[in-house]
């Protein structure tokens, strides 16, 4: 599967939250009026008003949570529940998780439809009996709307475990990806926390929001999202219900690509894994997938110094785990979540300068984390991370979007390096992502 088509169906697999509020799910139509958010235009003189028309937009990935459902009914989705024995896709519940606005227990309006997609109320969560009657009304703030149950989704914490929820997966109900679904036909999963939020953004950044919600911070959003994705993936890892699927691991948390090589009788070798000074691991064995774990280990070098060699060791104390030596792979998925979870409240409290995101790339692109990127997953992580860092750089001013364009094309050869899993090759790709970081640093 190719890069973009990759990333367009995993923006079809949305985010859904659960909440303590006693409240109704009242569905997309109470929030669509023409003096609410139902405008044709963005014209609204507190928020834009036009955020249902960017929420359904049939073209682009603003639009893909409005299309969730719909894919169940698509061949792909019907193949996939077909082989799952779970019947008709649409009224599965282990789809319905994370392609509808899906919260078992919780009262329906009226008007809620579960082929709406994945609504409003999914990720900013359920309105009745809560905030939708007094989100507008004078004179409610920000603070008072997150008493009545709205989600602060400006804090980039809570954020990413909305969309981790989908994004990587949860505990609640239809909400995990397992390898059965992905031998299945389900796409494989990926997030990062503030280019999915970019292409999902419907509102304007300007000196209202930041007056109510704080001014966002790319580089925090980008490496809280690293910091939280390893701490839910460690988190269920730890816990016996996800770790295991019969006599075998689930392999859903595993590297896809260390496996799924092509594969070749010939008396040339031709080896399928590549030795990782990041996982102390023996040769051949199936590494976890840690393309979220590399990208915090640079952040934490970076922006949190003080916790860089605890969170370094209980990485490697991990995939050591995983190979038979230490402690047991339970045990040291748990110390490796805490670890992660206090770099997370770290990086959402601290302050950030504008030179935060060229720290970052320059240990990105050190001798020290480089030959880590032997795998497909981590590598698209890694420029995922270029792309979004340099975006800060511009968005905070430090970079021109002229400079940020002239340098485009190496950035782009990077994304081509990872543009097709079975041609993959690391060392290409060590060396296309080189060459993007070092015109990144040239623009200091």
């Amino acid at each position: 599967m190719r890069v973009a088509a990759a990333f367009a169906l995993l923006l079809a697999l949305p985010s859904t939250t659960s909440t303590t509020f006693a409240s109704s799910l009242e569905g997309v139509a109470s929030c669509a009026g023409s003096t609410c958010h139902g405008r044709a235009e963005g014209n609204g003189a507190v928020v834009r008003q036009d955020e249902i028309a960017t929420w359904q937009e049939p073209s682009s990935a603003s639009g893909a949570h409005s299309r969730a459902y719909a894919v169940l009914a698509g061949r792909r989705g019907q193949q996939i529940a077909k082989s799952l024995g779970l019947g008709d896709a649409t009224q599965a519940k282990d789809c319905l998780g994370c392609h509808a606005t899906y919260m078992p227990g919780t009262p329906r309006g009226a008007k809620f439809q579960l082929s709406d997609g994945v609504g409003c109320e999914s990720c900013h969560g359920p309105a009745g009996n809560a905030w939708l009657s007094s989100h507008y009304a004078v004179p409610a703030s920000h603070a008072s709307n997150v008493a009545d149950g709205l989600i602060p989704l400006e804090n980039p914490q809570v954020r990413a475990n909305v969309c981790l929820d989908c994004h990587y997966g949860s505990t609640k109900p239809g909400q995990f990806v397992t390898h059965e679904m992905m031998a299945a036909g389900h796409p494989r999963v990926s997030f990062e926390l503030d280019l999915f939020s970019a292409l999902q953004q419907h509102h304007n950044i300007d000196a209202d929001y930041k007056r109510r919600k704080r001014a966002p911070n790319a580089v925090r959003f980008w490496a809280v999202g690293q910091a939280e994705a390893v701490k839910r993936a460690t988190g269920l890892f730890a816990n016996p219900k996800y770790a295991m699927e019969g006599v075998f691991p689930q392999y859903y948390f595993f590297d896809c690509h260390s496996c799924h090589r092509e594969i070749q009788d010939s008396s040339q070798r031709r080896l399928t894994f590549e030795e990782n000074p990041g996982r102390p691991i023996p040769f051949g064995n199936a590494p976890f997938n840690d393309e979220n774990i590399i990208m915090l280990t640079a952040v934490a070098g970076a922006l949190v110094p003080g916790q860089a060699d605890a969170f370094k060791k209980a990485s490697r104390d991990f995939h050591g785990a995983l190979g038979g030596s230490g402690a047991s792979p339970r045990e040291a998925a748990m110390q490796l979540s805490q670890r992660a979870g206090a770099l997370s409240n770290a990086l959402s409290q601290r302050a950030y300068a504008n030179s935060d995101a060229f720290q970052v790339i320059d240990i990105i692109g050190s001798n020290a984390l480089r030959p880590r990127f032997t795998d497909y997953s981590g590598s698209v992580q890694a420029v995922m991370a270029v792309d979004t860092l340099l975006n800060g750089l511009v968005t905070n001013g430090r970079v021109t979007p002229g400079a940020a364009a002239s340098i485009r094309s190496s950035i782009n050869k990077a994304y081509a390096a990872v543009e097709e899993p079975n041609s993959f090759n690391p060392a290409d790709f060590r060396t296309a992502l080189a060459s993007a970081l070092a015109a990144i640093k040239r623009l200091r």
